[in-house]
């Protein structure tokens, strides 16, 4: 069944419904439902690829060392 024939289906279920009453219906927790899943997955392909990281921060070096090594006229490049 294609989905243009399952929404003429339900059009005669819609109209029994109150007209003055405005809620999301079916499509719309349909759409929540995607956006829903597809955030998860996202989120665990995030948590997967971050597993895989590794990443060791340089010890910092006390502030009198650090003056002391450089001259005073040195520009130090990143």
């Amino acid at each position: 069944m294609y989905a243009t024939q399952a929404l003429t289906h339900l059009v005669p279920l819609a109209e029994e419904l109150d007209k003055n009453k405005v809620t999301p219906g079916v499509l719309g927790f349909i759409v929540f439902a995607a956006l829903a899943v597809g955030v998860w997955l996202l989120m665990k392909s995030m948590n997967r690829h971050m597993g895989k990281v590794d990443f060791e921060e340089a010890p910092e070096e006390p502030a009198g060392a650090k003056d002391e090594a450089e001259p005073a006229g040195s520009a130090r490049q990143k």
